[in-house]
């Protein structure tokens, strides 16, 4: 299943926007202390955002370039966190970075509900959320080191590492992403009616 490019791109992506999402877990609580409740309240504003976005732009056509554009929002308010100082500025940021974070999940699945036949959906599925799976752990661990090593923003720089390459891959595997605009999203048909020609 990994051998069809959309469904790979797609796994790829995946495991890089939640490892960005992790590491922003993993940030925000080491910026306001365990136990702080303005953690909860930030990451609640980011979820959100996310919600709003998917709500927004969840109906926007799905061209060669959705999934680089979304990816390239979370990149944005992933960096814009880093440099945020307090409690307003990162709510600030988080919102940009979140407002893209459902759609390019939407777009995801789309790639791959669009490029799979309907029995192969549920292998394309699972390697997709292995990917996001993956991706949860690795930017909890990286950040969590980057965090020992040098406080919060470590964390939030891992955020950014992995919400870049995540913009870079569809950018350059662009060939791999097909174009949505005006074509159904559901899987392929397994069988096809065979027309009949009367006798």
């Amino acid at each position: 299943m990994l051998t069809r490019p959309p469904v790979l791109l797609s796994t790829a992506v995946g495991f890089l926007l939640v490892g960005a999402c992790a590491a922003t877990e993993a940030a925000v609580i080491a910026t306001f202390g365990e136990g702080d409740s303005r953690s909860g309240v930030v990451l609640a504003i980011w979820a959100l955002a996310s919600l709003s976005g998917g709500l927004a732009l969840g109906r926007l056509p799905v061209g060669p370039w959705a999934l680089a554009w979304r990816m390239a929002v979370v990149l944005i308010g992933s960096a814009l966190s880093v440099v945020a100082w307090e409690f307003w500025s990162l709510n600030a940021a988080l919102i940009i970075a979140g407002l893209c974070i459902a759609p390019a999940l939407a777009v995801i699945f789309a790639l791959v509900s669009s490029s799979v036949k309907f029995s192969d959906t549920a292998e394309a599925y699972g390697w997709v959320g292995t990917g996001q799976l993956i991706g949860a752990a690795a930017g909890s661990a990286v950040a969590g080191f980057l965090i020992d090593a040098g406080g919060a923003d470590g964390g939030f720089w891992a955020a950014v590492a992995f919400a870049a390459v995540g913009t870079l891959v569809p950018v350059l595997f662009r060939r791999a992403h097909p174009d949505l605009r005006g074509r159904d999203a559901s899987p392929l048909p397994d069988t096809e009616p065979v027309p009949v020609q009367p006798s």
